[in-house]
C-alpha cells in the first residue's frame, strides 16, 4: 500500500515539476508575480513529495519488504541495519531516486535562501531547475521504477553485492552527488543570466557560495572514494584512472576553474561570459559521469549498477539539456560579454592562466577516457588508455598548475614592476634552493626531487601571502573566513602533491607465492605468512592469511588478509591486511593457492600515501569554511 503511495507521489513530483517550470519561467516571461510565488510553493511541494517517496523506500528496505523487485534484488533479512539503509542507493533506480531527491532539495534551497535575490533571477533559476527535474522524474517512472513488485514474493533476497558492503557505501554516494547536483544551481543561473542578458559582480557573489559548496562536496566524496577503493578492491591504489573515476574527476577540475573565475568576476567584474560557460560546461560533464555510470558504455571496477538501454535516455537527456544550454550561449553570449583588459602580470592573469591550464587538463582527461570509445565505434577496434598517457599529458599540466597557483596570490591585481617581481623571488629564493638540495638527496630522484620541490614552493608561497595580508601575522584574527579557506586549500594542494610524489617515485611491491613460514621482502620490511585459515561463515566461504611483518628484525604488526566467496551472487572479494601511519603504510592481499604450492601474497610499501587524502580532505575543509564568509550574505550587497 504505501509503495503505491509513494509510485504517486513520484506521479505528481512529475507534473509538480512540470508546473514549477511553466510558472516560475512564463511568470518572470509576464512579471507575473503570482505566477512566480505559485513557482516557488511548487517548487518546495516537488522537493517534500520526492522526499516521502524516498523515505517509504528505505522503509521497505528496513523491512525486508521482498515484494518489491528492487529490495529483493539488493537486500537481505540477514544484513545489518546500516546496509539495508545505504543498500537503497547500491543500485540503478534507487540511486536515480537519490539523485532526483538532492536535485528537488536544491530547488527548495534556492527558494529558501534567494530571498535577497532580484525576483525575475530567481524565478527563472527555479524554472530551470523544475526543467531539469521533469527530465529525470520521467527518466524514472517510464524506465527505472524503484516500486516495481513481483509475483510471487520470495522468501529471502539476493543481498547486497558483497563488494559494497562497507561503511564507505553509507557516504560516498551521497556526498559524491551532493557535489555532482549541486552544480545544477550553477547550471540554472548560468542559463537564467543568458536569459535575463546581465551577468555581474553581484551575480558572482551570490553564486558563489553555491559554486564553493558543490566543490566542496565533490572534492570530498571523491577522496572518500579513493579511501573506499584503496582498502576495498584489494589492489592497493589510490587512483588508477578509471573511467568512472575520470567521470568524476572531469567535473571537478571544470568546478575549479569556475570557482577561481567566478573569484574574478567578483573581484574584477571580468570574465563573465567565461564564468557562464564554465558554469553550463560543469554540469554537463555531471551529466556526462551519470551517463558513462549507469550505461556501462566504459568497462570500470566501479560500475555497480549499469544498464545500456536506459543509459540511452540519459544520453539524449545530455544532448536536449546541455545542447540547449549551449545553443542560448552561442546567441546571448554577446549580451554579457565585456571587453576588458588585463595585465598579465598581475593576480588576475595568474587566475587566467589557472583557468587556462585546469580546461586544458581536463580536455586531457577526457581525451584519454573517451578516445577508446571513439575507436571502437568507428572502427571497431578495442584499445585502451592508461596511465601512460596521462602521466605524459596530464602530470607536466599539473606541475604548472601548482607553480601558477603558489605564485598568482603573491601578484597585485593591477601591474606588477619588473622590479616588484624580481624582489618577490628574492624572498622564497633561499628556502627554496634549501628544500630543493635536500629533496634532492631524498631517495636520489629527479623526478621526486622536482615534485617535492614545487608541493614546498606552493606552501611557502601560500604562508608568505597569509604574511603579507597578516602584517606579519599580527592581525591575522581579522582575516575573512575566504582568506583562511584559500591558505588551507592551498597548503592542502601542497600535502596532496607530496603524497602523490611519495607514492609515485618510492613505493615499492612484491608478489610471490608463499607457504606457510616463508618470506617476501619490500623496502625494508619482511612479510612473513605464518598461518593460513579456512573456513565458512554464514553467507561466504573463506580463506585467511596471518602475515607477520618486521622492519630490521623489530616486529610491527601482524596483518589479515582474506579472499571470500560468496556462493548467493558468485563473486569472489579481497580483504587486504593494512597498517596507516603518517608516514610508511604497508598492505597485503592474498590471492588464489594451496598447501602443496603455496599462496599468492602481495605485499605493498606506500610512502606517506595518508598524505594524499589528508591534502585533498584539507581542500575540502577550506571550501566549507569560505562558506561562513559573511560578505556573500549581506542584503545591500545582493539587491
Amino acid at each position: 500500500m504505501f509503495e503505491e503511495i509513494a509510485h504517486f507521489m513520484l506521479i505528481l513530483a512529475l507534473y509538480g515539476s512540470l508546473a514549477q517550470g511553466y510558472f516560475s519561467l512564463i511568470g518572470a516571461h509576464k512579471n507575473s508575480e503570482g505566477m512566480m510565488r505559485a513557482g516557488r510553493h511548487t517548487a518546495t511541494t516537488v522537493f517534500a513529495l520526492t522526499f516521502f517517496s524516498f523515505m517509504i523506500l528505505i522503509l521497505a528496505f528496513v523491512e525486508s519488504n521482498f515484494s518489491l523487485l528492487l529490495v529483493s534484488s539488493h537486500s537481505h533479512t540477514l544484513k545489518p541495519l546500516l546496509y539495508k539503509i545505504s543498500g537503497v542507493w547500491a543500485n540503478h533506480e534507487g540511486s536515480m531516486l537519490l539523485w532526483t531527491l538532492i536535485l528537488t532539495m536544491y530547488g527548495a534551497l534556492i527558494v529558501l535562501f534567494g530571498k535577497n535575490l532580484p525576483l525575475l533571477l530567481k524565478s527563472r533559476a527555479i524554472g530551470i531547475q523544475g526543467i531539469l527535474a521533469v527530465g529525470f522524474f520521467t527518466f524514472i517512472l517510464f524506465t527505472s521504477n524503484p516500486f516495481q513488485r513481483i509475483n510471487p514474493v520470495p522468501v529471502e533476497g539476493l543481498g547486497l553485492n558483497p563488494l559494497l558492503q562497507d561503511p564507505g557505501l553509507a557516504i560516498h554516494p551521497p556526498i559524491l552527488y551532493l557535489g555532482y547536483v549541486g552544480f545544477s544551481v550553477v547550471f540554472s543561473f548560468s542559463v537564467a543570466a543568458l536569459i535575463e542578458g546581465k551577468v555581474d559582480a553581484l551575480w558572482a557573489k551570490w553564486l558563489r557560495p553555491w559554486v564553493m559548496a558543490s566543490w566542496s562536496f565533490l572534492t570530498l566524496g571523491i577522496t572518500l572514494g579513493s579511501i573506499w577503493a584503496y582498502y576495498e578492491l584489494g589492489w592497493g591504489g589510490w587512483w588508477m584512472w578509471d573511467p568512472v573515476e575520470n567521470v568524476s574527476f572531469m567535473p571537478w577540475l571544470a568546478g575549479t576553474a569556475l570557482l577561481h573565475s567566478i573569484m574574478t568576476l567578483g573581484t574584477r567584474h571580468k570574465l563573465a561570459d567565461w564564468t557562464v560557460l564554465l558554469g553550463i560546461c560543469t554540469f554537463s560533464l555531471c551529466l556526462v559521469g551519470t551517463f558513462v555510470v549507469r550505461s556501462g558504455v566504459l568497462v570500470s571496477v566501479h560500475s555497480f549498477a549499469t544498464d545500456p538501454t536506459r543509459g540511452i535516455f540519459i544520453l539524449m537527456l545530455l544532448i536536449i539539456v546541455s545542447g540547449s544550454a549551449l545553443s542560448l550561449y552561442a546567441f546571448r553570449s554577446k549580451n554579457i560579454r565585456k571587453h576588458l583588459k588585463f595585465e598579465p602580470y598581475s593576480r588576475e592573469g595568474g587566475l587566467i592562466l589557472n583557468n587556462l591550464l585546469l580546461v586544458i587538463s581536463c580536455i586531457t582527461v577526457f581525451i584519454g577516457t573517451f578516445y577508446p570509445l571513439f575507436i571502437d565505434a568507428i572502427y571497431g577496434d578495442k584499445i585502451s588508455v592508461g596511465k601512460p598517457y596521462f602521466d605524459l599529458t596530464f602530470t607536466p599540466i599539473m606541475l604548472l598548475l601548482i607553480l601558477c597557483m603558489g605564485t598568482a596570490p603573491l601578484l597585485k591585481w593591477n601591474k606588477n614592476s619588473g622590479g616588484q617581481i624580481i624582489s618577490l623571488f628574492k624572498k622564497i629564493a633561499i628556502p627554496m634552493l634549501v628544500i630543493i638540495s635536500l629533496t634532492g638527496l631524498i631517495g636520489k630522484s629527479f623526478w621526486g626531487a622536482l615534485g617535492l620541490s614545487i608541493a614546498a614552493y606552493l606552501a611557502i608561497t601560500t604562508l608568505i601571502a597569509i604574511k603579507v595580508r597578516t602584517k606579519n601575522f599580527k592581525s591575522w584574527k581579522s582575516l575573512q573566513p575566504k582568506t583562511y579557506s584559500f591558505a588551507v586549500a592551498h597548503l592542502g594542494v601542497a600535502i596532496f602533491t607530496a603524497g602523490v610524489v611519495f607514492m609515485s617515485v618510492w613505493s615499492e611491491d612484491n608478489i610471490n607465492r608463499l607457504k606457510v613460514g616463508e618470506k617476501l621482502n619490500v623496502a625494508d620490511y619482511s612479510f612473513t605468512l605464518s598461518s593460513i585459515n579456512t573456513g565458512k561463515r554464514k553467507n561466504y566461504e573463506y580463506l585467511n592469511a596471518t602475515i607477520d611483518v618486521t622492519k630490521k628484525k623489530a616486529f610491527i604488526k601482524a596483518l589479515s588478509t582474506e579472499q571470500r566467496f560468496y556462493p548467493t551472487r558468485n563473486i569472489v572479494t579481497t580483504e587486504a591486511g593494512f597498517h596507516f601511519t603518517m608516514g610508511p603504510t604497508i598492505f597485503t592481499a592474498i590471492s588464489e593457492g594451496n598447501s602443496q604450492d603455496g599462496w599468492i601474497i602481495r605485499a605493498n610499501y606506500h610512502p606517506f600515501v595518508t598524505w594524499i587524502w589528508i591534502g585533498a580532505l584539507l581542500m575540502s575543509l577550506a571550501g566549507f569554511v569560505s562558506l561562513f564568509d559573511k560578505s556573500y550574505y549581506r542584503k545591500q550587497e545582493i539587491l
